[in-house]
């Protein structure tokens, strides 16, 4: 890990995951919880469904 890189449980990742997908905005979430925009994203994207076809879903 980076030097001064914080660590995020995977828990609380789904947590802010679920408040964006529930109605938060990027910004909202970020001036909350101190954690950046990019960084959201990042975790809003792994966390996304993938189809591969039309009855199998996965997700990372």
């Amino acid at each position: 890990m980076a030097k001064g890189q914080k660590y995020y449980t995977e828990e609380f990742r789904k947590t802010i995951v679920e408040l964006y997908n529930s109605g938060k905005s990027l910004a909202e979430l970020s001036s909350e919880y101190g954690i950046s925009k990019s960084t959201i994203n990042g975790w809003i994207k792994k966390a996304k469904p993938i189809t591969v076809d039309k009855d199998t879903t996965i997700t990372s």
